[in-house]
Order: C-alpha cells, then sequence, then structure tokens
C-alpha cells in the first residue's frame, strides 16, 4: 500500500519526548520506528552517534514523522493541525493537555464554524485548531492546514489547483469564499478543503500581513517507490521554488517538501548498510534510488 503524505516536524532534541506527550492524547496512535544518528556525517548534523535522529508516529491514523535536525527551524501558525473531535471532553482534554506551557491564538470558545473551537500553540511551538464536530465521509481526524497570508492571499486558489493537478486521488471538497462586507477581497478564499493521494488537508487565507511565513520546520514527505515517481515530484514541485539536500525542495509558494525513496526506512535499518546509505544521501540533492540500492 502506498505510504501516505507524511508531515516531518523539525525539532532541535525533543522529537521523542514530543512524540510520546501526543501518543499519549490520540486513540489509535504509537511510535512505528525511531531511527539513530550514526558516526557518518558528524561533521554535517554535529549530533552524538546513537541519539534518535526520527521519531516515526501515528496519531489517530494521521502519519507524523519527528526530526531532531537542531535549533534551525521553529514552528510557527503558518502550518498547523486540524483536530476534529466528536464530543466536548475530548476537545476539552486536548485543549488542556496541549495549552500547558504553550499559548493561545485563539481562545476556546463558540465560533460560526463550531460550537466549540480553539487555536493554540504547544510547548514546542507546534500549532493545532481544536474543533467540536463530526468526521464526515473519508475526512481525517487530524488534517494539516496552511494559512496564505498577506500577498499570498491572492494565490490560495492557485495553490490548491496546483497540488490536486500533481498527486494521484486528488481534489476540492469545498472551498468558502469572502462575502463583500468581510473585509476582504469578494470572492476571494477563505477556507477550503481538499484532499491529496485521499487525504484530506485544509487552506485558510486572509490579507492581513503576519510576522511568519511557512519554513522547513514543516515539510511533507512525499514517498516514492521508483526513480521515476522520485523524478516526477521532485519536478512537479520544485518548478518555480528551489532544490535543497537530502531530497528537501520549497515549492513556489514557499512549503517544504521532501522527496523520499519508500524503502529508506529499511535501507536505514540494515546495520551492514546503514551508514553506507546515510553517508551517500547526505551528499545528495534529488535522491538516487540506485545509488542508495548499491552502497
Amino acid at each position: 500500500m502506498k505510504k501516505p503524505i507524511t508531515p516531518c516536524l523539525w525539532f532541535d532534541d525533543q522529537a521523542e519526548e514530543a512524540a510520546s506527550l501526543y501518543i499519549s492524547l490520540f486513540k489509535n496512535s504509537g511510535i512505528t520506528n525511531v531511527s539513530r544518528y550514526g558516526k557518518e556525517g558528524f561533521e554535517i548534523h554535529r549530533k552524538k552517534e546513537g541519539t534518535a535522529l526520527t521519531v516515526e508516529f501515528s496519531l489517530g491514523g494521521q502519519s507524523f514523522n519527528g526530526l531532531n535536525g537542531g535549533p534551525h527551524f521553529k514552528f510557527n501558525p503558518s502550518i498547523s493541525f486540524y483536530v476534529v473531535c466528536e464530543t466536548e471532553e475530548e476537545v476539552d482534554l486536548l485543549w488542556e493537555k496541549l495549552s500547558e506551557n504553550g499559548s493561545v491564538m485563539m481562545p476556546l470558545d463558540r465560533y460560526p464554524w463550531s460550537d466549540k473551537f480553539g487555536w493554540l500553540n504547544d510547548r514546542y511551538g507546534l500549532s493545532w485548531q481544536i474543533s467540536l464536530g463530526k468526521l464526515e465521509g473519508s475526512q481525517n481526524k487530524i488534517s494539516p492546514s496552511f494559512l496564505f497570508m498577506g500577498s499570498q492571499h491572492s494565490l490560495s486558489e492557485q495553490a490548491v489547483q496546483f497540488y490536486i493537478s500533481i498527486f494521484p486521488g486528488s481534489g476540492i471538497q469545498h472551498i468558502v469564499r469572502y462575502g463583500a462586507d468581510e473585509g476582504e477581497v469578494e470572492g476571494s478564499v477563505k477556507h477550503a478543503q481538499f484532499t491529496l493521494q485521499n487525504q484530506t488537508f485544509m487552506l485558510m487565507g486572509n490579507s492581513k500581513e503576519h510576522q511568519f511565513d511557512f519554513n522547513e520546520a514543516i515539510s511533507f514527505q512525499v514517498f516514492c517507490d521508483t526513480q521515476d515517481e522520485i523524478d516526477f515530484f521532485w519536478d512537479k514541485l520544485s518548478e518555480g521554488g528551489s532544490e535543497d539536500r537530502c531530497g528537501w525542495l520549497k515549492d513556489k509558494y514557499g512549503v517544504s517538501w521532501q522527496i523520499v525513496p519508500s524503502n529508506l526506512g529499511e535501507l536505514m535499518g540494515n546495520p551492514e548498510k546503514s551508514g553506507r546509505v546515510m553517508e551517500a544521501f547526505l551528499k545528495m540533492t534529488k535522491f538516487d534510488l540506485n545509488i542508495l540500492m548499491n552502497v
């Protein structure tokens, strides 16, 4: 089965701690794999051999990957995670636990779209929208939500169309537009819900300027079974954007993606090859599957 698009969360060294907190709060959750730094590439990653590199975990059916990448990037609300809770008790529990030592963006209250909703940044800075509601159809319990702000707001609908044109199993579920009396350009995107590879994503838009934007603290891993798939997603998503090392790129809107071989975890888990695999991919921009398979 095709691996889902997976949000990758950039931590300094708290990935294991954060994953443990999150899985304690959501049903049907757990840690699925932990990979660790080796001595290879120390001049780049500066991490002690044996410390956690990635922590793969699942929350309510949504896959995540926590990466201990160092202090370089910090979370901000440009990408948040929208959680649908079907009981008030669940809303209250998540709000209490996630807001502890965090900060509140929108207080827990009644809003036009939900009888109980709040937006917070947790103790690690990760942004969550907690909403009382009902899961409909194939909607995910936890959905990544993009915030297109300022000059980016006018590109909201273009961005949705761009993403659904690239991924199979994609489509627009609904778009809510601003009315004439809401202080925004009438007809522009207020909220959109769409699917990529049959996963729910959301997008919100407003023209107000904020002191944050998309960065590498949250990226999206796209897992590819073949070199042709790697080439396809790399070329499509990097068009008008920028390329970086180790399979990372930024698209034309500034959102970060990782185009990753599906078997990279298996290769990294092979004690006879893991060091050589890491040494090889640390030198790559776009992944070369043939080289990784044969180091």
